[in-house]
């Protein structure tokens, strides 16, 4: 069965920084194109930011572009993908998640229709 399961987030002041890993369990995480998306209370869960299977290519929404950076590490830790969020805001308060892309390919704009596998979500709040 397919698994990802979200870890790294936190409290952290406006200007801060906070790295968040989606660990993935039950496939071979290289193999697949991972996206991270966030939810913020009475809003749509928003994609972020994608990392393609092929040649890890990467892909950012206009919101995070310049500030949050996606990676894997295929060698040390092949089944995990970060995201590193540097500049945080207010409001960048949210539960961010990752999620498998169904056909291992990363689109602009990021769809959570075309994402399966989500995890539970992690709580990144920004706030002094």
């Amino acid at each position: 069965q397919l698994q990802v399961v979200e870890s790294g987030g936190g409290l952290v002041e406006p200007g801060g920084s906070l790295r968040l890993s989606c660990t993935a369990s039950g496939f071979t995480l290289p193999y697949a194109a991972i996206g991270w998306f966030r939810q913020a209370p009475g809003k749509n869960r928003e994609g972020l930011a994608c990392i393609s299977s092929h040649d890890s290519s990467t892909y950012y929404e206009d919101s995070v572009k310049g500030r949050f950076t996606i990676s894997r590490d295929n060698t040390n830790a092949p089944n995990t993908v970060y995201l590193q969020m540097n500049l945080l805001r207010p409001d960048d308060t949210a539960v961010y998640y990752c999620a498998v892309e169904r056909l291992a390919l990363c689109v602009l704009p990021l769809m959570p229709a075309d994402f399966g596998s989500w995890g539970q979500g992690t709580q990144v709040t920004v706030s002094s």
